[in-house]
């Protein structure tokens, strides 16, 4: 994995976090270079795992799937420990060290209601290390946050590369899962940009199957594209969380302004006295100050905010951080 990346690297590492399955040739057309160019150095940032490519599941698709972020309290010298068995178990999305080095985020896509009560009763109070905890239900995860790019894109490359993901094209409700759609996202999960025809050999099925469930997921928000990198290889040397309390009757406003923001990474309703929960990367402290004065303080409906810097990231999007 890199320590540094110039310019060029870092702007193809912006479109390709903005848009994670774009063809060379878009982003070589949006960012001004050659497709060799592009070609050259997206080879060299994917196989020293600077750059890894992957898909998160969106549990509104998935009704079995019970999202819970948890903010857990910890012996401060067993804290690395405690994150890095959350890390490796299979239903967690993100891992974080915050604060002041003893509290834990993590967020998890459990697999049905006996399985948060597993956790929340018999695994979290088996673990010594683990002093208390604190358990939010992610109600709804607003997608506009997702088209993060550090800056490093004018608004129209962004556009060009990520438009607007407007409503999903198929409700919910309607959404039939195939045989073939647990192979294809176990596949995507591995590689986000496995070729239609390595996804269709390990699906079992055709090319032609596999690009037109990939699309119906994505058009459908059943599945986010994601590109996992250091985000301070890109200039954001700042990552906290904000946990918000906003009157309800806001609850919508205030997220969609949020969500928009260059800064916010995420952004989610949740259950609990803080009912909005924020991921935001800056370049430094300077601009997340700036960001909680200008951008939420004048917010009317906000009613407190608990702000967390992040010390360290052992997982993210499910992909353990080496």
């Amino acid at each position: 994995m890199r320590h540094a990346l110039d310019e060029t690297d870092r702007r193809i590492a912006a479109a390709l976090v903005a848009s994670p399955r774009a063809s060379w040739r878009e982003v070589a057309r949006c960012l001004g270079l050659s497709e060799r160019t592009v070609v050259r150095r997206v080879a060299l940032l994917y196989a020293d795992g600077t750059l890894r490519a992957t898909v998160v599941r969106n549990p509104a698709r998935f009704p079995h799937l019970v999202p819970v972020a948890l903010r857990i309290r910890c012996r401060p010298n067993k804290i690395r420990q405690v994150a890095r068995a959350l890390a490796r178990r299979t239903d967690t999305v993100w891992v974080d060290v915050l604060g002041g080095g003893d509290e834990i985020s993590a967020v998890f896509f459990l697999e049905g209601p006996e399985a948060r009560t597993n956790l929340l009763l018999r695994d979290l109070p088996a673990t010594d290390a683990v002093g208390s905890w604190t358990a939010h239900t992610l109600l709804r995860v607003f997608p506009t946050a997702f088209r993060w790019s550090a800056g490093l894109l004018s608004p129209r490359e962004l556009a060009e590369l990520a438009p607007d993901p407007g409503p999903p094209t198929t409700p919910a409700a309607s959404y039939a899962h195939l045989d073939v759609d647990t192979a294809l996202i176990a596949a995507l999960a591995e590689d986000g940009r496995a070729t239609y025809t390595d996804l269709a050999r390990r699906a079992g099925t055709t090319a032609l199957t596999a690009r037109r469930r990939l699309e119906a997921f994505v058009e459908g928000q059943v599945l986010r594209l994601a590109t996992e990198l250091d985000l301070a290889l890109l200039g954001a040397q700042t990552e906290a969380l904000l946990w918000i309390a906003v009157q309800p009757g806001a609850l919508q406003k205030t997220a969609q302004s949020l969500g928009i923001h260059p800064h916010v990474r995420f952004c989610a309703a949740t259950t609990g006295p803080a009912n909005l929960v924020v991921a935001v990367a800056a370049a430094n402290l300077d601009a997340l100050y700036t960001f909680l004065t200008d951008t939420v303080g004048p917010l009317d409906g906000v009613t407190a905010i608990d702000t967390t810097p992040l010390l360290a990231t052992v997982k993210r999007t499910g992909l353990i951080r080496h």
